[in-house]
């Protein structure tokens, strides 16, 4: 048996965090890859990648997990509910872990949670892997906080690269960790690489400690630019949001997503680096300088 998890499902490898971890590890050349996939689902992959569609029945996802070592959720919020079914079909397939869609804010935080409620479906499926252990399934989740080089090239963290406008939380000096996109995908390939290091943990990683006032001397600096500065509150961020997710405005919930690390509710715990312990090293992951990664950002 090979000592690794080298036959890899995947499920909502078409979605934004999804497309990162399979390109990581298609690009490590190490592992056996199938996509799972709803059978109306159009999404195009990669040439060489097997493709199973599935109907996501009890068993339709049995037969598809049949043969695998790891199952990898990537599922959006919409399915977060759905993964206790593909725990269920995981252990009667056989599969050695399980690692649920976690890849982002660490949804263990209770003052995290106060903010998210929606990610109380991922504490709890944390929980249900904890209580199957016993069935012979390990897990791994993985914390990454925000996406830096992602949320600056696409203007989620609110950097507007083409209108040189930064949006600034409670004047921007509390401290932060966020992960690039190569991090993430390179954590998830060395859990598998590293199975017995990594079972049945939830693992913080990160690729920059920094602050908001920090990226914005660094995009200045590169782009020799002076940008426009918007300020805000978490308490008018924070009430916005809510607005917006009452009136069925999803982006509300993107905006309690970057309170979760640029608010100063007490408890959140945002610096990975400093407030919980950093799987770094485990993994093989370094911390990169800030002008770095903006140099890079704005290069590309």
């Amino acid at each position: 048996m090979t000592s690794y998890l080298k036959n890899v499902a995947i499920i909502g490898a078409s979605g934004s965090i999804g497309k990162i971890v399979l390109d990581g590890l298609v690009a490590s050349s190490r592992f056996e890859i199938t996509i799972i996939s709803r059978k109306e689902s159009e999404a195009i992959f990669p040439p060489g990648i097997t493709v199973l569609q599935t109907d996501y029945s009890d068993e339709g996802l049995e037969a598809a997990f049949e043969g695998k070592d790891v199952v990898i959720s990537v599922v959006g919020a919409t399915a977060f509910g759905e993964q206790r079914k593909f725990v269920d079909a995981a252990i009667r397939a056989g599969v050695r872990r399980f690692i649920p869609s976690e890849f982002s804010i660490n949804s263990q935080n209770d003052a995290v949670l106060q903010l998210l409620p929606l990610f109380e479906q991922k504490k709890e499926l944390v929980e249900y892997l904890k209580s199957k252990e016993t069935d012979g399934l390990t897990w791994t989740g993985i914390a990454s906080s925000g996406l830096f080089d992602w949320g600056l090239a696409n203007g989620f963290l609110e950097f507007d690269i083409v209108s040189h406008t930064a949006t600034i939380w409670d004047g921007g000096n509390k401290s932060f960790t966020l992960t690039n996109e190569k991090a993430l995908s390179e954590a998830v390939a060395s859990v598998l690489i590293h199975p017995h290091e990594t079972e049945n943990q939830f693992m913080f990683i990160a690729s920059v400690e920094t602050t908001q006032k920090d990226i914005l001397a660094a995009l200045e600096e590169e782009s020799g630019v002076q940008w426009t500065v918007n300020e805000t509150t978490t308490d008018i961020q924070v009430n916005e949001a809510v607005k917006k997710l009452a009136a069925g405005d999803f982006n509300g919930a993107f905006a309690l997503v970057r309170a979760t690390v640029f608010g100063n509710t007490p408890g959140l715990n945002s610096n990975y680096a400093k407030e919980e312990k950093l799987a770094n090293n485990v993994l093989g992951l370094q911390l990169e300088a800030i002008k770095d990664v903006v140099k890079r950002v704005l290069s590309e």
